[in-house]
């Protein structure tokens, strides 16, 4: 029971934390672009101000490593941004390899425990015989509640980890599209820039 008890402890950790870590408009701040955009219209952004954009958010983060490489083409451009990109999903998946592991260990826990249980339940048997049913119904529920137990953290933590695993893939559809907004962007408006 202890490891089951140490392992719902990491899996309400883990939940609380991604909970927190993953909220969309701390990841990809929703006018961002926009602010960046009006800067590169205003006259550019400067080494200090790409520092700052790119400490700001993870979607800051992926901008400035786009626009550091902005005027080496669209393919450098893209390249430091799924470069960046993928630091980025790294840092969004932080704890989700812990989190299944735990949901898909506790079951065996808990199994383990019965296992066990149950074992003391037949070596009590063969030391005393059948004959107090008390001690064997105490001795079976206890090892059945160790199975109860690890799944009772199993469920919420694989339940938790799809969930988690949904959210990053949405949060990652997200920075793709506003990347390939900023970079369509400027790099359309060379191309104008270039034919006129």
């Amino acid at each position: 029971m202890i490891p089951i008890v140490l392992s719902s402890v990491a899996v309400l950790a883990i939940c609380m934390e991604r909970l927190y870590a993953l909220n969309t408009s701390k990841i990809a701040p929703p006018h961002l672009l926009a602010s960046v955009w009006k800067q590169l219209k205003a006259g550019g952004l400067d080494a200090a101000k790409l520092r700052t954009l790119k400490q700001s958010s993870p979607l800051g983060r992926i901008v400035a490593a786009g626009l550091a490489n902005a005027y080496h083409g669209r393919e450098v451009m893209k390249e430091s941004i799924q470069e960046a990109a993928s630091h980025v999903v790294h840092d969004l998946e932080r704890y989700l390899n812990t989190l299944g592991t735990l949901a898909a260990v506790t079951p065996l826990m808990g199994l383990l425990g019965t296992v066990m249980g149950m074992i003391k339940v037949f070596a009590e048997i063969m030391a005393q015989g059948t004959g107090n049913a008390s001690v064997l119904a105490g001795g079976i529920s206890e090892a059945l509640i160790t199975t109860a137990a690890g799944l009772s953290v199993a469920i919420p933590a694989l339940v938790m980890h799809r969930y988690f695993i949904g959210r990053i893939n949405s949060i990652v559809v997200e920075l793709e599209q506003a990347t390939i907004k900023l970079v369509d962007a400027l790099h359309s408006e060379d191309n104008v820039e270039t034919g006129s």
